[in-house]
């Protein structure tokens, strides 16, 4: 029996009065690329954290491939890499030398040839010997991407690893991360881009107020939103009597409705036509992640 890259049981998690984990139970499968979702506050940061062993669980029990991450520490902290949402680096070191420190923490003490093809993977051979205070935001990110990965850990998790950076370094990273997933390593991702998640994570958890409210395949989840959404803008800003009670303004002469198939797009134009206005643009579209995301946080 193949034993999970992470598994979570009944974890609970106090801060005085607040109750950041409530019995949260999810397992990752080794070789998965798994996102976990959820508004500020959600406790996605207290979970990550337990996993790290920054912060002890009050009930329950975390592991990392098979090895607590309290009672076998050490083991559980060498299988796993956390790249932070924060931007944290040793402003005295070059990248160089960030990545040949964090390697001596590994008790790795001939790791160059690794460290170079990080650094050639990632963009940064030209910055392995400037210091990291010299650098852009979304270089020093890209070192503390490389930081996690400078012990070849089987499972990496991405704390809103491109939040505030450029698309370039967007699209460069999740090319590398995708070699990184083909190549056997298991990734939890956590990020607002929720568009990331939807087209890079095969299962979801969506967690609200410390609980998971939604735990599936991403293609299920996308499924649940039934409804499609149709877009109209008209040549003038009243909306058809008739469909008033359903719209949703979206804008100057834009408006929006939800329908349950593709059949109820003619009843729509008929309203239109009857009213006499014009369409001036029209789009039709499956419910997205965001749209999901919403709809299971209102709810819940």
């Amino acid at each position: 029996m193949t034993v999970a890259a992470l598994s979570v049981r009944g974890l609970n998690k106090r801060f005085g009065s607040l109750h950041a984990l409530k019995d949260v139970s999810l397992e990752v499968a080794q070789g998965e690329f798994f996102a976990l979702l959820g508004p500020n506050g959600a406790g996605k940061t207290t979970l990550i954290s337990i996993l790290a062993g920054l912060t002890r669980a009050d009930a329950g029990e975390a592991r990392i491939m098979g090895h607590c991450v309290q009672r076998d520490y050490r083991q559980a902290r060498r299988l796993l890499g956390v790249v932070p949402q924060e931007l944290a680096f040793d402003p005295f070191l070059t990248v160089r030398e960030t990545l040949q420190i964090q390697s001596g923490y590994f008790g790795l003490r001939h790791n160059h040839v690794w460290i170079d093809e990080i650094l050639e993977q990632l963009g940064l051979q030209d910055k392995a010997n400037s210091n990291m205070r010299a650098l852009s935001g979304g270089m020093k990110r890209r070192v503390l991407v490389a930081q996690a990965l400078v012990h070849k850990p089987p499972v990496i998790i991405l704390d809103e690893p491109t939040a505030g950076v450029d698309v370039e370094l967007r699209q460069s990273l999740w090319q590398f991360i995708r070699q990184l997933n083909r190549d056997g390593h298991t990734i939890i991702l956590t990020t607002h881009y929720l568009e990331e998640a939807e087209s890079l994570c095969e299962r979801i958890a969506m967690l609200k107020l410390g609980q998971i409210v939604a735990l599936d395949r991403t293609s299920n989840l996308l499924r649940s939103g039934g409804e499609l959404h149709l877009e109209i803008r008209l040549d003038r800003a009243e909306v058809p009597v008739a469909l008033q009670a359903r719209a949703r303004i979206l804008g100057e002469r834009r408006f929006g409705l939800h329908l349950a198939s593709a059949a109820d797009i003619e009843p729509v134009l008929a309203a239109v036509r009857e009213a006499g206005a014009r369409i001036e643009d029209i789009s039709l579209r499956h419910p997205d992640l965001e749209d999901i995301f919403v709809q299971i946080m209102e709810r819940t």
